[in-house]
C-alpha cells in the first residue's frame, strides 16, 4: 500500500504519462529487483545453494568476480546466472505492467539492465538499447573482432550437464576465430565489444532523443542508482532543465530525488516499483 503523499505523486505521474508527447523511460537494476529478480536471500541460496557452500559465494553479484580455479567451474556458475536471469521470465509481470502503460505512447527505453527482461514482456527491440550489454551474448575475451554470439543454446546444455559445480569441458566456449576463451558481453572495462547492434539501437535512441529536445516529454526514471549516474540519471536532470516543457519522474525505493533546478517538475516516487506500477494501473 502506497503512503498518501505517494498517492498523490501517483496520480500526477498518471497525468503525466497521459498527457507527455513522448516518455524516454531509464531503467535501472532496482526494476528487475521489483520484479522479482534478486542476488541475494531466498533466491540465491535456492538457485546457487551448492556455490555458496562449497566457495562461501554470498550472492550472484560478487559470484560473477569469483576466481574459479577451472574454466569448467566459471561456465558452471555463469550459465547457472544467464539462465535464471537471462533467459527465464521474472518472478513477477513487473516489465509487462509497464508495457501496457506504456501503450499507444511514443516511447523509447534505455536501460543499464543487461537482463533482457524488457524484450521476454514484449517490448518491441527497435525501442530499446541495452547500453550495458546482453547476458544473452558472448564475445571474443580479447576481444579480436567486434561480433557477439548468442549463447541460449550452449548455456542451455551447460545447465543441463553440470555436475557438481563443473561444466563438460567441450562446453566450454572458445573464439571460433582465434581460439581463445570466449567471455561475457558486459561492459567491464575497455574490452567490452560494441557490435552492429549496438550501435544500430545506439543510433535508434540518439535519433529518438534529438526529435524531442522540445515538447511535453516525460523522462520516466525507475530503479536508476548512483553506481554509473552519467548514463540515465543526470542526462535525464540536464534534458529536464534545458526543455521547460518536459518532466522528470524517478520511481526508486529510497533514492527518488531530483536536483533544486527541476524540482518543481519533478514527480518523486520513494517507493516499490512493481507497487507503483500496480498503482498506475488503477488510475
Amino acid at each position: 500500500m502506497l503512503k498518501r503523499h505517494n498517492q498523490d505523486e501517483l496520480q500526477r505521474l498518471a497525468d503525466a504519462i497521459a498527457t507527455a508527447d513522448a516518455i524516454v523511460v531509464g531503467a535501472g537494476a532496482g526494476l528487475s529487483t521489483a520484479a522479482g529478480l534478486t542476488y541475494a536471500g531466498e533466491r540465491f541460496e535456492r538457485l546457487f545453494g551448492d556455490f555458496a557452500e562449497k566457495y562461501g559465494i554470498r550472492d550472484m553479484y560478487s559470484g560473477g568476480f569469483y576466481p574459479f580455479a577451472t574454466p569448467e567451474e566459471r561456465w558452471a556458475w555463469w550459465s547457472r546466472h544467464i539462465w535464471y536471469n537471462r533467459y527465464v521470465p521474472a518472478p513477477k509481470d513487473t516489465y509487462k505492467k509497464l508495457l501496457a502503460l506504456l501503450q499507444g505512447k511514443d516511447f523509447f527505453v534505455l536501460t543499464t539492465n543487461v537482463d533482457h527482461q524488457f524484450q521476454l514482456a514484449g517490448f518491441p527491440k527497435d525501442r530499446l538499447f541495452y547500453m550495458q550489454g546482453d547476458y544473452g551474448l558472448w564475445q571474443c575475451s580479447k576481444p579480436c573482432h567486434d561480433s557477439t554470439y548468442d549463447n541460449y543454446e550452449v548455456v542451455r546444455l551447460m545447465v543441463q550437464q553440470q555436475r557438481d559445480m563443473r561444466v563438460p569441458s567441450e562446453l566450454v566456449p572458445r573464439c571460433p576465430r582465434c581460439g581463445r576463451p570466449m567471455t561475457m558481453n558486459l561492459r567491464s572495462d575497455e574490452t567490452f565489444v560494441q557490435d552492429e547492434g549496438w550501435h544500430q539501437a545506439a543510433e535508434r535512441h540518439a535519433a529518438f532523443l534529438d526529435a524531442h529536445q522540445r515538447g511535453n516529454v516525460l523522462y520516466l526514471e525507475l530503479g536508476v542508482g548512483m553506481n554509473t549516474p552519467v548514463i540515465i540519471k543526470y542526462p535525464f536532470w540536464r534534458r529536464t532543465f534545458e526543455n521547460r516543457e518536459a518532466t522528470y519522474a524517478c520511481i526508486n525505493y529510497g533514492e527518488a530525488y531530483a536536483p533544486a533546478e527541476i524540482r518543481n517538475r519533478s514527480i518523486l516516487l520513494n517507493a516499490d516499483i512493481d507497487a507503483a506500477l500496480n498503482g498506475l494501473q488503477s488510475k
